[in-house]
Order: structure tokens, then C-alpha cells, then sequence
């Protein structure tokens, strides 16, 4: 089978569409449209009444992706920078080296591994990334008026994750998350 037909784990794929850019005179601001569709569990396209798939659209103001998206980008900046202080990474290269080595590359294999390894934050940096995912759950609840600002980060902080955050609001791009956490937290939001 070919893999269009099934999805073996719990994913999300998240796409944007940009309607033209003639806006209704009763409108004042640009929205897009976050078109999603993911299942809780494997699914066959064979078996199209299964109760394990979702997919539906939210109607977005332009403007608060395109901030939320620059926010996102400076958390997994933020994000980037403590683990490269953390002790994993400086205990394999010296901190002396990686600044008179500015051109100092990682490997790919241990890029992954560090991407998937949870992040301690600091205090401003955990903040920030309360402010960024309180603002992603207000674009992302049905009533956003209700939405409560986090007192808590509902998934494990991983430089995957950020970056999944951040490619989820690529207007040109949209991205797939696998299952974890932060597929938990985004379609809890959705279901």
C-alpha cells in the first residue's frame, strides 16, 4: 500500500490558504484560512468511515500569524542558544572552541539527537514560550475569548517541537506533526 493510503501513527497536517487579496468592504483585516486534518489512530483510506479522523478550518487574521510565527522564531533562537550551554553539548565541545570556531558545524546524526532531547528553560525563556503557546491556543480555540492564558507548558520542549510550532504557521509550507505531545496539545484544542 502505498503511503497516501494509510497514516500507521497519529498525525496532523496543517496547510494555509490565502484567499485572494480583494477584501469584503464590511471586513477590515486579511484572514487566512488553517486548513487541518488528523487522526487519533492508524487509519487505511479503505476505510473511510472511521470515527478516528477529523479535519476542519479556522479563519486566522493574517496579521496575528505573521507575529505569532516571528515569536515562534525567536523562542527556537532561545531554545537553540540553551542548548548549546547545556552540559551535553559543552561536555563533547569545549565552549573555548565554539567561540574562536565560529564555523563550527554539528553532525546531522547528533543534530537529531539533540533535537529530540528535552530542553530545561530558563525563567525568561519559559515566559516567552507561555506568551507564544498562550497565543497559539487563543488562534486555535474555538472561542478564543475563553482561552486562558497557560500557566504551564502543555508539551515537552524540544528543539523539534519549537520548530514544529514554528513550521505549523509557515504560511507558504504548513508542516506535519507526528504523535507526542505537542500532537496532543494542538488537537485537544481541535477535537
Amino acid at each position: 500500500e502505498s503511503r497516501a493510503a494509510i497514516a500507521s501513527y497519529k498525525e496532523i497536517n496543517i496547510q494555509w490558504y490565502i484567499p485572494s487579496m480583494a477584501k469584503p468592504l464590511n471586513d477590515t483585516e486579511t484572514k487566512v484560512l488553517l486548513l487541518y486534518a488528523y487522526n487519533i489512530n492508524p487509519v487505511r483510506i479503505s476505510d473511510i468511515t472511521s470515527t478516528s479522523m477529523f479535519a476542519g478550518h479556522l479563519c486566522i487574521p493574517l496579521a496575528r500569524v505573521i507575529s505569532l510565527r516571528e515569536k515562534l522564531s525567536d523562542l527556537k533562537e532561545q531554545v537553540e542558544i540553551l542548548m548549546q550551554g547545556s552540559k551535553g553539548f559543552s561536555t563533547s565541545v569545549p565552549t573555548s572552541f565554539l567561540q574562536k570556531n565560529e564555523a563550527f558545524k554539528i553532525s546531522p546524526s547528533h543534530k537529531r539527537k539533540m533535537g529530540h532531547a528535552k530542553v530545561h528553560l530558563d525563567d525568561k525563556t519559559e515566559e516567552i514560550a507561555k506568551r507564544c503557546l498562550s497565543e497559539v491556543k487563543a488562534l486555535l480555540s474555538v472561542d478564543p475569548a475563553l482561552s486562558s492564558p497557560l500557566t504551564e507548558i502543555p508539551f515537552n520542549v524540544t528543539l523539534k517541537s519549537i520548530t514544529n510550532l514554528e513550521d505549523m504557521f509557515d504560511l507558504a509550507n504548513g508542516c506535519i506533526i507526528t504523535e507526542g505531545s505537542l500532537f496532543d496539545w494542538i488537537t485537544s484544542m481541535l477535537h
